[in-house]
């Protein structure tokens, strides 16, 4: 009776439950002139957030239970805008006129606050600390009446890895990357209801945005080696070798003093809300962080580059947000010219095994002095020879300049974020602090001997603009990356195994002279050995770790969570960039491996990925359905 009784219940229940229903909410957010790309957009109950992009445009996913949609943007009032049965929406935000009639300074010339597009007119600036500064102006400009925007992004092209025969060519090598710029800038466009780019996309930097549960090191190298073989989800007949790398996290406390100048684009390119406004956001919650033994400068550029602050200590923080409250942006962009500065200023305040590095914040448009991207990789790579590192924060949409920031970091000893909110400068500035600005080894390189025994031929995903010579592992005068404390760094090999039907890989003719192995390749376990060099921060010789890598390969569910979600990441990296390698990826299965393989996830970023997948599938889908149209329009 009892259980009848029960039962009754869950019927009850069942019949009383009506699942959440979804629908997909579009629409536009302006000011009433000007189209504001950036604007986050949430709902107020299932807390899904977007930005609008480059046009203004967002597209959100609310379910029953969401009410209303709440639309913030730097600079403005808040919104919030009830959702009612309609599927469009427009929304006008409202300058927030607190913010706006603040006097603002461009260097230490003060002048009001106005609106922040359009033309510009120059100011020169005032002696206060560093003598004259001309060339540096703030905008000023009258509001367009028609909305506007602008999109000449510029990105690397990448031509992608393919397979090669192991018995021809058995080394891969190449130079780590800790960056992570591009999953941001991948999550700015899906999050604005755009697929990216696929230049836009580099795996290595997608896979590299996550932390993963690696082991720390135990013996005195600053970094461990760690790997894991199973079948590659997107084809069960070829293995994927996942080889992690963990640096040795050193508590902040115990990090060395710093030296750092804070390079800072102020030209007019910067001038919009989601640039300078989120760039001086982002320095004050880095400044936060900052000790009294630390030291801090802050050079702008524009139309010349000047110091607005000299090296003060970490803990007169008041004073350092003093000087970043009063910078405004106008004029053109003499970057090469704030670079030289900037490593002039930390040369003068260098700290003998100290962190020395200079901090550039920009949106990479480089238009006055050294702006080609060879011009640009030359001076920094003169400059690198001072012992001064550099991290790189990109800014903005539009004109975004990703080509040259990406060239800045790989070849100034440094790394690069893209930050598109606050939220994001809170996990490079805050959260990885020491990963960010404390290089536990440099010039980082990894070479990959496959046994050909045993591996018909590999691929290398992603890290196209990372490869080297086999020659130049060896080579200590050869640049490649940094690692910094606590970070891990993530490379995957697809291999096709000796035996299968292999159609992705060319085939060359059997090497006549090649020589012989010192071990006979049959004879060994090994599927591979993993070769590491590093130097110590200050060190100019490397050091070599060697790690043979038996062919145990697990079922893919026996994988660790780390293998699982990178092969995800990976698998959702091949979809975006419509790789020729991709073979049976789909978005369903990227969606059903991070689900499974989420961790404990703290601070959420494994579940935005989720989000952000299940986005793109959607998108994916109503293009799709937009091609099948225009096809049978002209068939008929």
């Amino acid at each position: 009776m009892k259980k009848l009784f029960l039962s009754l219940i869950a019927l009850v229940f069942l019949v009383s439950f009506k699942p959440a229903t979804t629908r997909i909410i579009t629409g536009i957010v302006t000011d009433g002139a000007t189209v504001l790309p950036g604007a986050a957009v949430a709902t107020n109950n299932s807390k899904q957030v977007v930005a609008t992009n480059i046009k203004g445009e967002f597209s959100i996913t609310v379910t029953n239970k969401d009410t209303e949609l709440r639309v913030s943007y730097i600079g403005y009032v808040n919104q919030f805008v009830k959702i009612g049965k309609g599927n469009k929406i427009s929304i006008n935000l409202i300058p927030d006129s607190k913010s706006l009639s603040e006097v603002i300074v461009a260097g230490y010339g003060s002048q009001r606050k106005v609106d922040m597009t359009g033309s510009v007119s120059s100011s020169s600036v005032s002696s206060a600390l560093q003598g004259s500064l001309p060339g540096l102006s703030i905008g000023r400009a009258k509001r367009s009446k028609s909305l506007v925007t602008r999109n000449d992004e510029s990105y690397s092209a990448i031509n992608e890895n393919t397979f090669h025969e192991a018995k021809n060519d058995p080394l891969s090598t190449f130079s780590i990357d800790v960056d992570a710029a591009s999953y941001t800038n991948v999550r700015r466009f899906i999050n604005g209801g755009n697929l990216p780019p696929v230049d836009a996309v580099r795996i290595e930097e997608m896979i590299n945005y996550f932390d993963y549960d690696y082991e720390q090191p135990k013996g005195n190298d600053p970094v461990n080696i760690i790997t894991e073989i199973a079948p590659a989800p997107w084809n069960n007949q070829h293995k994927l070798v996942q080889i992690g790398l963990q640096a040795k996290t050193i508590p902040t406390d115990n990090l060395p003093a710093s030296n750092l100048v804070f390079l800072i684009d102020v030209s007019g390119s910067m001038n919009n809300p989601n640039k300078l406004p989120l760039l001086v956001s982002s320095f004050k919650l880095l400044t936060d962080q900052l000790r009294a033994k630390d030291k801090v400068a802050i050079v702008v550029y524009a139309g010349n580059s000047g110091v607005v602050l000299p090296a003060t200590n970490g803990d007169e923080k008041t004073k350092i947000k003093d000087a970043l409250d009063k910078l405004s942006a106008g004029g053109s962009t003499a970057g090469g010219e704030g670079i030289e500065l900037a490593y002039k200023i930390a040369g003068e305040n260098f700290v003998k095994g100290g962190n020395n590095r200079v901090i550039l914040a920009t949106d990479g448009d480089f238009n006055v002095g050294a702006n080609s991207d060879l011009e640009m990789q030359k001076l920094i790579e003169e400059k690198r020879k001072s012992g001064v590192f550099l991290t790189v924060l990109g800014y903005g949409m539009g004109n975004y300049k990703d080509s040259k920031m990406e060239i800045l970091a790989d070849k100034g000893n440094g790394n690069y974020a893209y930050i598109d909110n606050l939220t994001e400068a809170r996990k490079v500035l805050v959260n990885e602090f020491g990963g960010t600005l404390f290089t536990v080894a440099k010039d980082v390189k990894l070479q990959i001997e496959f046994n050909p025994a045993k591996v018909q031929s590999y691929r290398l995903i992603g890290y196209e603009n990372r490869l080297l010579n086999k020659e130049d592992f060896n080579d200590d005068k050869k640049d490649a990356g940094e690692i910094g404390s606590g970070h891990t760094v993530t490379a995957l090999y697809e291999i096709i195994p000796i035996g299968i039907k292999d159609d992705l890989s060319g085939s060359v003719d059997d090497l006549k002279y090649q020589k012989t192995s010192k071990v006979k390749s049959a004879d060994s376990e090994e599927i591979l050995t993993v070769k590491l060099r590093y130097k110590e921060p200050s060190g100019n010789k490397s050091k070599l770790l060697v790690k043979g890598i038996n062919d145990n390969t697990l079922g893919f569910n026996a994988t660790s969570d780390n293998f699982r979600f990178a092969a995800a990441v990976a698998e959702f990296g091949m979809i975006l960039r419509k790789s020729s390698f991709k073979q049976n990826a789909t978005f369903e299965q990227v969606i059903t491996l991070a689900e499974n393989a989420k961790g404990k996830d703290k601070e959420g970023y494994r579940s935005e990925f989720l989000s952000l997948v299940k986005s793109a599938k959607l998108m994916a889908k109503d293009l799709l359905s937009i091609k099948d149209k225009l096809i049978m329009n002209e068939e008929n």
